[in-house]
This record gives C-alpha cells, structure tokens and sequence, in this order.
C-alpha cells in the first residue's frame, strides 16, 4: 500500500482501500474509487481498524445513544468524525414481526425490515447520506450518479436538504413517478435514450470530464458503507442474535455487499457469533448474478447481459459491484436465485396484506426469491428469516397496480345507496 498522503484525510477508524479482486491497498483519497491494475470490476472494499472501532462502539455505548439514525453507527463509518450529517433522517428504520407472512411461506418465524420509511422512500437513502458528506468533504462543485430512479432520487434528495447540487443521470425506461422526484429536489436530470448502463457510461465520462464527485454504485467504495447499517439495524433489533437467513432484491449488487460487510463488521466486533445465510433474489429477466453462481464463472470477466425487467431498480446488464455481490452469497452458504416479473408483481399485494408493508416491485423480488428458497428446500420450517423490503410501492404505481390486479382485486362499485352497498357485501362475503 502507497504512503498516506499529506493531504488525505484519514476518517473514522479506516486503515486502508483493497481491491476485492488482487488485494492491492490504497489510501483513502480523493478520486479513488477503484483499483488501478483491476480497472472497473476491481471495486474497493473499505478495511477498519476493529480493535480501534471496539473501544468506541458497543453494545453498551449503543444501548445509551439516543440516535436512532445510521449515524449510531459513525465509528464504523468511514466520514470525518468531527461531520455534521444530513439533516434528514436517515436510517432506523422498522423490522415488523410478520406471522401471517411466516404462516404462508412455511417458516417459524419471518421479519420485514422496511425501508420504504427512508425520506426518499427507498434503502439508498443510507448510501447517498454517506456520499454527500464525502463530496463535501472534498469541496465537491457538483455529486452525480446514474440510476434506474431510487439511488437517483436519494441523491437528489439528500444532496437538497444540504444544498448541494446533484447531476443525474437516468434512462428513458425510469417510472415517471421517480423522475419527479428528482425535478423536484432541483436535481439537473438527464434522461438518457438509452438503458441504464448506457447511462452509467455516460455518467461516468461526465465525471472524467469536469470532475465530479462519483456517487455511482460498484464504483464508489463508500455507498456500500451506508448500506451495511441496514443489517446493523436487523442485528441490533433482534437483540444481536442474527436470523437463519437474509433475502435481499439484487441489481448492481451493491445493497447484498453492503449487507455482507456489515455483517462481517459485527462478527469482528463480537456482536453476533454467526453468519446467516444470504440469499441474492434476481428477475429473470436481469439475471447475471444467478448466471454467474449456477455457471461459476469469473464475474470480473463474464460479459453483460440484456436485462429486461419490470423491477426496473434491479434491472442491470451489468452488476457494477458483482465481485462483493458473488462473495456475499458464496461466503455464507446463500444462493441467487431468480423469479419471474409475474411473480415479482404478485408478490405485492401479498407481502402488503400479510404485513403491511407496501413494497415496490424490486423490494417484492426479495419476498418471492423467498417462496422459491422455501420450495428448493433451501429454507427449512425452523427458520428465523429476515427479508429486506428496498421501497416503497408509491415508487412504480403502475405495477403495483399490475400486481394487484392480477391477484384479482378490483374496487367494489356501487351507487350512492345503502341498499346498492348492502348487496355489494354479501356479495363480498359469499365470495
């Protein structure tokens, strides 16, 4: 690893960068995102200081902060200690005890962890926190990324409530309903004739050209950082005992790393004595990742994909952080597996009226790659299981609405009539 730089700043408890393929270890400076000899897939992984973190950051000290935001969890963050973060309430967000949900799919006990209550209505709130304070950190003019629409509209958000301005970079196909979500934060979106990685391409050359502060996924080694306290959360509301397994919705792959690594943090810490299985959930119509684990190939190598995906925010021809994303399946026993855009849709309505939880169709994915592990057997009927729910449903509408359709739920119509009405309800209830 280089000598530090005088003009690095050495955040939190950070000892180094190292590539996730060749090991290589670089400082923490601005404008490193990735490793020099590995190019794109060579992303970096964010290496701590454990036994510094430790004497700062426990059960006990987190027991008496009254911080329910991500930020209880700044020694295992890598931002300057002396930072003032977003004003917005990031993080802390609720892990319901879904019985019904257990019931349906066979399994002892079932939790949603849901993080359509993030500002932005989405878990990538969390990242975008962390890369707007590294952006500031560096006097960044302008933070950028490209997105499908939920780490588009965290950015936007996030960047808006500090007064930072954001470029963004979306592709044509992104729901209309997240595209006015970043109009409205004052974002400079540019909407790309093209797909999301033609966007990402694009985003990335705007960032050698002028400068900017890179917020995108699998090349930003910090993003992963403010995912991982989504699973610090699970952890330390189930009393730092971990579930059997883990199912998260699985696009560039950077969320499932994220949720790895933080349960890496806490095993090193001592929190947790085990590892639960992780399961990566795909549609199978942006499957790379199941490809890659059925097949074993070398996804710093494998060749992108046509994805075509109705769960437009994990649709990716290209996972940008599959090396994590791989190793966060593989290194716990989990599995990819991949479920169509039918069941995605359908799985809406069910997870919604079995727990309240009103996800979007890429947080329905990790539910229905749920179903699937239950009928390979891969989860059995004494399980304790967590499932992350990404977003909101107000993000896509239009699919909800699919969804709930297909189910066969419609309105019930009746005139302005008590009588109309009665009928209407037996009808209802015979039904």
């Amino acid at each position: 690893m280089a000598p530090m730089h005088d003009g690095a700043r050495v955040t939190a408890a950070i000892n180094h960068l190292e590539c996730t393929i060749c090991g290589a270890g670089y400082d923490p400076e601005p404008g490193r995102y990735t490793c020099d000899d590995c190019g794109e897939a060579g992303t970096l992984d964010v290496r701590y200081d454990y036994e510094r973190i430790a004497a700062m950051l426990n059960r006990e000290t987190l027991a008496a902060d009254r911080d329910t935001t991500m930020f209880r969890y700044r020694a295992l963050l890598p931002i300057d200690a002396e930072a003032t973060p977003p004003p917005l309430t990031v993080g802390g967000t609720p892990l319901y005890l879904a019985p019904r949900l257990a019931e349906m799919a066979g399994v002892r006990t079932l939790w949603v962890k849901d993080e359509g209550r993030q500002p932005t209505a989405s878990l990538k709130d969390r990242a975008s926190a962390i890369a707007v304070m590294k952006a500031q950190e560096e006097g960044a003019a302008i933070i950028t990324t490209a997105s499908t629409g939920n780490a588009a509209a965290a950015l936007a958000g996030i960047a808006a409530s500090v007064g930072q301005r954001s470029v963004i970079f979306v592709p044509q196909s992104a729901p209309e309903a997240k595209v006015a979500q970043l109009l409205a934060f004052g974002a400079t979106v540019v909407l790309v004739d093209g797909n999301y990685n033609e966007a990402f391409e694009l985003a990335t050359a705007a960032v050698g050209r002028w400068g900017w502060y890179n917020r995108n996924t699998g090349v930003n080694p910090y993003v992963a950082e403010g995912k991982k306290t989504v699973v610090l959360e699970i952890v330390e509301q189930l009393g730092f005992v971990v579930p059997d397994a883990i199912f998260v919705s699985v696009g560039d792959g950077s969320i499932i790393g994220g949720v790895h690594k933080g349960l890496k943090d806490a095993h090193a810490l001592g929190w947790i004595d085990m590892m639960p299985r992780i399961y990566g959930i795909q549609a199978a119509g942006s499957d790379y990742m199941v490809r890659a684990f059925e097949s074993g190939a070398d996804v710093a190598t494998m060749p992108a994909i046509s994805a075509v995906t109705a769960a437009d925010s994990i649709s990716a021809d290209l996972p940008r952080d599959r090396v994590k994303a791989l190793a966060a399946v593989t290194e716990t026993g989990g599995a990819y597996l991949r479920v169509g855009d039918d069941h995605i849709l359908g799985s809406i309505p069910r997870i919604a009226a079995g727990s309240g939880v009103f996800a979007e169709p890429a947080a329905a994915a990790a539910s229905a790659g749920h179903a699937v592990a239950v009928e390979q057997d891969l989860d059995g009927a004494d399980d304790r299981v967590a499932v992350i729910s990404t977003g909101s449903g107000l993000k896509d509408v239009p699919s909800v609405l699919a969804g709930v359709r297909a189910a066969g739920a419609e309105p019930i119509r009746v005139p302005p009539s008590l009588g109309a009405l009665e009928t209407a309800m037996e009808q209802v209830t015979n039904d």
